[in-house]
């Protein structure tokens, strides 16, 4: 008896095959700026760390090594975040099958409602719809902040796909309104590394679990964030949870029933990739080299850029549908991301992807100036 699949809408990125049809008759091949996988080399580092440990006939344990939970709390103290506790860290197999999961693991179901933002990843809709929980998109915490059946609130900064930062003052108010109530705040901080406009370039995104946010406590709250995009680490699916003890201990007993373990060499490997800070350093000027290119074309090309103060995705529109402007790439061989799969309000917008070479970005500016 199949459910699941009925309950849910499409696999979002399917509805792009013509796209990437079309976009593969171009004489130079297709240029994918759709999907924010990394194309650059995994650091030699992070590589090494993977083939010493090459040798794990023996379980790993679901909380992980104390070194990586470690690793994520120097991690996070970079990040201006105290009183971090390496038991109060969970690893994960990448960050999308936490963000899905979670509303099941924290038993969520009918009558329960999860909160995510109006233009929002949408794995945090999958996972609501999979427990049968109902979904508000709001960016209105006077949409929710009294209602006593919100038991999860999703918060996404930098936000994929709009790019856009939420202040500490902002988030301050998220958290605030959640304890009043009794739910849980899950900030999805993935792209916290990539910021690229002030305050942020200079002071650094602010985590959920800053003292100035979160007054001290990491009650109520979760963390979340990923090796993907920072390290190139895509293919290892190594990610991390973070926050309240008494919260991450209940979500580990679960995850250790369900035997979701992240694999022992993976393990070494992000501790490798979080302890080491120069390779985050060049792919961050990899990606800003990219960035101000594709802009620059994107402009030109008449396209305005709303947010996209951080992470690794322009936020881009002209005005019109999202799929026109989406075929628009396509006639030129170039593959975007059309905005409304990520809502109603992204209708008229396209994400574009940073995440291809220099070539490739430089080839992509190159056809932004066809007239057609």
């Amino acid at each position: 008896m199949a459910l699941f699949p009925e309950a849910l809408p499409a696999f979002p990125w399917d509805s792009l095959e013509p796209y990437r049809a079309r976009a593969a008759a171009h004489p130079d091949g297709a240029i994918v700026l759709a999907v924010g996988t990394p194309v650059d080399p995994t650091p030699p580092i992070v590589r090494e760390a993977l083939a010493a440990a090459s040798d794990a006939p023996a379980y790993p344990t679901t909380h992980g090594a104390l070194a990586l939970r470690e690793a994520v709390v120097a991690w996070f103290e970079g990040r201006g975040v105290e009183g971090l506790s390496p038991t109060a860290v969970l690893p994960t197999l990448g960050s999308k099958e936490f963000i899905g999961g979670l509303p099941g693991l924290l038993g969520l179901g009918s009558g329960d409602v999860v909160v995510q933002p109006r233009i929002a990843y949408p794995t945090y809709g999958v996972g609501a719809t999979l427990t049968g929980a109902t979904i508000l998109a709001t960016d209105d915490v006077g949409a929710w902040d009294k209602r006593g059946d919100v038991r999860l609130v999703w918060v996404n900064s930098p936000s994929n796909p709009t790019g856009e930062v939420l202040g500490r003052k902002a988030l301050a108010e998220v958290v605030e309104a959640a304890r009043g109530i009794g739910a849980i705040v899950a900030s999805d901080e993935c792209y916290a590394e990539f910021p690229w406009e002030e305050p942020w370039a200079g002071e650094g995104v602010p985590s959920v679990l800053d003292k100035a946010v979160c007054g001290g406590s990491h009650e109520g709250l979760l963390a979340l964030s990923s090796l993907s995009k920072r390290s190139n680490l895509a293919g290892y699916r190594a990610a991390f949870a973070a926050g309240d003890p008494g919260l991450l201990a209940s979500l580990l007993t679960t995850r250790k029933h369900l035997g979701m373990m992240m694999p022992a060499p993976i393990q070494k490997a992000a501790t490798a990739a979080l302890g080491d800070h120069a390779h985050v350093e060049v792919q961050r000027e990899a990606y800003g080299r990219r960035r101000a290119v594709l802009r620059q074309a994107l402009a030109s090309a008449g396209f305005s850029i709303d947010h996209s103060e951080a992470g690794l995705y322009l936020w881009a529109t002209r005005g019109e549908g999202c799929w026109d402007t989406v075929e628009w790439f396509a006639e030129r061989g170039i593959v975007v991301a059309p905005g409304d799969l990520y809502g109603a309000d992204g209708a008229h917008h396209v994400r574009i992807a940073l995440t291809a070479t220099d070539a490739r970005i430089e080839a992509a500016a190159s056809r932004l100036a066809d007239p057609r």
